[in-house]
């Protein structure tokens, strides 16, 4: 049982998200699947601005901000984040302003990466957006801003990229625990729980929540679409160590607990690869079920990649976590 009732939580999502089985595409690749099963978790699916993972991490950072009566959230990210996007919506449903500060990550400056996608929801959540160069530290722009707004008597909430901090990966702990509930009630025991890793608190918050649990926080295996495989693996365990202790400080993550690939990421973040492409391609026309071309889709690739390399037995159950981002393909048409 994980107790995290003494942490506020603002109502973003309709309870858990549904898990089902890939028969369509496990049809589909026959053999090459080597008796693996393939379930998807859709947490690609909300209430809220299009739905995604970052609700979960919002869930608990706007709790905060609401138990500390903010008026105002403030976020970063790059030009078509999706929890920016979130944030917006999020904000909008709970009555407060908000801003983001984006910046240029990926080089592409055409229409459809700079006006669509994300970009043209955060305008039409009423989010305040300020455009940023790639190599700009948006956070401290961000904390400046909140600053200046205080001054005016403003009650200002500031989040890290990708909502990503202790507070935030609260929201996949408690989505390790709603995984373990899901999973003894179809009787499947996960081999295991693949994410795709970005600012790292997805994967930070399932291997705390897996931890604190009693379970091994190995299970969960990211792969890395934002920094290299050494950095997502650091970068992940320190927040994994953060969000257990927060939990309970007698709680200290190992390091080996946290098992990153960054074999997928391709030439850098935001950048397509062949693999992410075929990846999007397959679950699209198998399942009917989009995922994002930065995130999900890459790291569907490296699932599919690893499976047919036989890196898991013959009947070994994979939990694959969609975690949204659709709107991002509408940014990517030329590469689809």
């Amino acid at each position: 049982m994980l107790d995290l009732t003494r942490f506020p939580r603002a109502a973003l999502t309709d309870g858990p998200t549904p898990i089902r089985s890939l028969d369509r595409l496990s049809t589909h690749l026959g053999s090459a699947l080597n008796g693996v099963r393939l379930f998807v978790k859709r947490d690609d699916v909300g209430p809220v601005g299009g739905g995604g993972n970052k609700l979960r991490k919002l869930e608990f950072l706007l709790g905060q901000a609401l138990a500390d009566r903010a008026d105002t959230v403030i976020t970063v990210g790059a030009l078509q984040s999706n929890h920016a996007r979130l944030t917006a919506a999020a904000a909008a449903r709970l009555g407060l302003a908000c801003e983001l500060f984006l910046t240029r990550s990926v080089p592409r400056d055409d229409p459809d990466y700079t006006g669509n996608g994300n970009r043209l929801l955060q305008d039409l959540f009423g989010a305040r957006v300020h455009l940023l160069p790639g190599e700009a530290d948006s956070l401290a722009q961000a904390e400046a801003r909140a600053e200046a707004l205080r001054s005016e008597g403003r009650r200002v909430a500031v989040f890290p990229s990708g909502g990503s901090s202790p507070l935030g990966c609260l929201g996949y702990a408690a989505c390790a625990a709603e995984i373990a509930e899901q999973a003894a009630h179809l009787g499947l025991d996960f081999s295991r729980v693949v994410v795709p890793n970005g600012s790292a608190g997805t994967h930070a918050g399932l291997a705390a929540g897996y931890f604190a649990l009693g379970r091994d926080p190995g299970l969960v295996l990211s792969y890395a679409v934002l920094a290299s495989e050494a950095e997502a693996r650091a970068a992940t365990h320190h927040r994994a160590r953060e969000t257990a202790a927060l939990i309970d400080p007698a709680l200290n993550l190992p390091e080996d607990g946290i098992v990153v690939d960054g074999r997928h990421r391709g030439p850098g973040y935001g950048i397509p690869t062949e693999g992410m492409r075929e990846a999007v391609r397959l679950m699209a026309r198998t399942e009917g079920l989009l995922l994002d071309p930065v995130y999900s889709g890459k790291a569907f690739a490296g699932l599919l990649y690893d499976v047919g390399a036989g890196a898991y037995p013959p009947g070994a159950t994979v939990l694959f976590v969609m975690t949204g981002g659709v709107p991002g393909l509408f940014a990517y048409r030329g590469a689809l």
